[in-house]
């Protein structure tokens, strides 16, 4: 992929992974606009010289206010990163666990799919174009107490994998990005072994760039994630994860 003259949108991208991306393609030479809903953080981005969107991804009719935004503004649009994303820990013996759960579906994979019927019609018709879709390593090496998060994106792998079998002839791409956990929101506070976000960036970049582009987008640090279940290490490292539900309230194994 030709990095140095795309027209991007970037949703989800007013902080950690979006941000960071939305500025590697702007130093690449790409036009960018980024979607979020925080409008502090948007009217930062525009201060950088982004444009920007308001987008709500769980609501349909704001998204379609924002893609006739974007198209109006951006008609050259070629490239969608599309990066919904909430992380919510849940205890799945409590039943006050499912408002959590359906948040996190109807973000992570109700609004990926929101975003991507949105703008499939356009890029369709232009005949050239890419989905970046976001994953995360946690869907092939689930962490017990993100249960939803991890169905969520796992959800979005299968529905990529059907988006580029469906888009297969029309020109359009389907790039699937799979990110370990990365330093960004305090992430370096919480796991020690986040990869930095200066070093994740540059990584997928590079990735990204190569000609062909590849299916998928994963990083070093991830690919003990992506490949558990064929390396034969997904159950003692499923084992090594669930320590992890002592975070839970009023857990302590």
């Amino acid at each position: 992929m030709d990095l140095s003259d795309r027209t991007v949108l970037v949703v989800g991208g007013t902080s950690g992974i979006g941000r960071e991306l939305a500025r590697r393609f702007s130093a690449a030479g790409s036009t960018v606009a980024v979607g979020g809903r925080s409008t502090e953080a948007l009217s930062e981005l525009a201060g950088e010289g982004f444009g920007t969107i308001r987008i709500d991804v769980t609501d349909s009719d704001s998204v379609a206010s924002a893609r006739d935004t974007v198209l109006a503004r951006y008609p050259d649009l070629d490239t969608v990163v599309t990066m919904p994303g909430v992380m919510l820990l849940e205890d799945l013996r409590d039943p006050a666990h499912f408002e959590a759960a359906e948040m996190t579906v109807d973000t992570n994979l109700m609004g990926t799919i929101r975003v991507i019927d949105a703008f499939t019609p356009h890029l369709v018709g232009r005949g050239a174009g890419t989905f970046v879709t976001v994953t995360s390593g946690i869907a092939f090496l689930p962490f017990p107490p993100m249960p939803t998060y991890a169905a969520s994106k796992a959800a979005v792998h299968a529905y990529s994998e059907a988006l580029r079998a469906q888009l297969d002839g029309t020109g359009v791409g389907v790039v699937e990005l799979v990110p370990p956990a990365v330093a960004t929101a305090g992430q370096e506070k919480v796991n020690p072994h986040a990869l930095p976000l200066d070093d994740f960036a540059t990584e997928v970049m590079h990735l990204l760039s190569a000609d062909p582009t590849p299916r998928e987008i994963v990083v070093k640090a991830a690919l003990m994630h992506r490949w558990a279940e064929r390396d034969g290490s997904y159950d003692d490292l499923v084992a090594q994860r669930s320590q992890a539900l002592a975070m839970l309230p009023g857990r302590d194994s």
